[in-house]
């Protein structure tokens, strides 16, 4: 983590009643995804023009009032990263920073107050330093670090905030996939879309995810785990899913493998994860193009055997082979609907990375 003097002092207020050790080593066992929460949390407050009373404190309910803005006007966003257990017992950031500069980027594009970076570095350091006991130490396993920030002023006119709350939590998670490693099947969605050029595709707020339930549920519907979206304009190029980049890799006729991955146009959300697979991808020998997909090239490259993998990626997700694409129109396979060896070559080689089992040339990791 950075070592430069914080823009704003977090106050420590631990907690006086924390979970017992045995209770903790309970819960730690089967944690789920996102079900299970530490001890504390870290919260800060902007009004007048400022950032102030930052501080670690127990995790607990916030009151707010029936007119807090954020209920009326969905100023919101949220991010999250991992803190990976290491080798010698440490712990471990993957590339923080960028989720801080995304984080305001987000705030921005909401026009909301940006929290500092240097604040939003320094509170994960101070809640994984308190709480680290909660990191798991199974296989896969990681405390996942939720930073949010809401209009939290009282007011009904339709104008940006003046007021905003930031808080971070965290949680211990195993595999957002229960089931583990194996291929998904993926819900087309062409009759509705995630994001539209000019919107808020490429922030990270609550709005986007909200828009993607309906068509996730079509896709449950349809005996889909995820859901596929495309463009809002010719509804024909491939974007993301509900929560995650997409990659298809080709057989480049040479026995090599090519990958490809819809460009940021302003309606996708930039993956942390993403951007490090195109370095780890180039790091392989794998050439990457920033291109368009449609659904066309996806399916008749499917058909003829020239792509031969295709993969979902995210912090949550980690990456995720996909296996089978439905949709109103049919359903085509990727290959033999299997995880290929692009795909779990490239996944093995973050999390070692993440988990500190080999070199970080890149230096991506902030030890805690």
């Amino acid at each position: 983590m950075s070592t430069a003097a914080p823009t704003l002092s977090i106050s420590l207020h631990p907690s006086a009643t924390p979970v017992s050790v045995e209770r903790r080593a309970e819960l730690l066992l089967d944690p789920g995804f996102g079900r299970v929460f530490t001890d504390h949390m870290v919260t800060a407050q902007y009004a007048d023009g400022g950032w102030r009373d930052a501080q670690l404190r127990p995790y607990g309910p916030l009151s707010l009032e029936p007119a807090t803005a954020v209920m009326h006007y969905a100023q919101e966003i949220f991010e999250g990263l991992k803190a990976y257990r290491q080798p010698d017992g440490g712990t471990a950031l993957f590339r923080p920073d960028r989720n801080a500069a995304r984080f305001r980027y987000s705030a921005q594009r909401l026009a909301m107050a940006p929290l500092p970076e240097q604040l939003f570095l320094d509170s994960v350091r101070v809640l994984v330093e308190q709480d680290r006991a909660w990191v798991p130490t199974f296989p896969e396993g990681s405390l996942y670090l939720r930073p949010f920030m809401f209009a939290n002023e009282q007011f009904l006119g339709v104008r940006p905030a003046l007021q905003y709350f930031y808080g971070l939590i965290a949680s211990p998670v195993g595999a957002y996939f229960p089931r583990g490693v194996k291929p998904v099947n993926l819900w087309l969605s062409t009759d509705r879309v995630r994001a539209v050029p000019g919107g808020t595709g490429d922030a990270k707020t609550g709005g986007n995810y909200a828009a993607s339930l309906m068509a996730q549920a079509e896709a449950t519907e349809a005996g889909c785990d995820q859901v596929v979206f495309v463009d809002a304009v010719e509804r024909r190029w491939v974007e993301e899913l509900g929560g995650m980049n997409i990659f298809f890799v080709f057989d480049d006729g040479a026995g090599g493998r090519r990958l490809a991955t819809p460009p940021l146009t302003g309606s996708l959300l930039a993956g942390i994860t993403r951007d490090s697979l195109l370095t780890l991808a180039a790091d392989h020998g794998h050439p990457v193009e920033e291109r368009p997909v449609s659904v066309e090239e996806w399916r008749g490259s499917a058909a003829d055997g020239s792509l031969v993998e295709v993969f979902a990626c995210g912090t949550a997700a980690v990456i995720t082979p996909i296996g089978r694409v439905r949709s109103r129109d049919g359903e085509f396979v990727i290959a033999d609907g299997e995880a290929g060896p692009v795909t779990m070559a490239l996944r093995q080689a973050l999390l070692d990375i993440q988990y500190g089992k080999a070199p970080d040339k890149h230096n991506w990791m902030h030890r805690v």
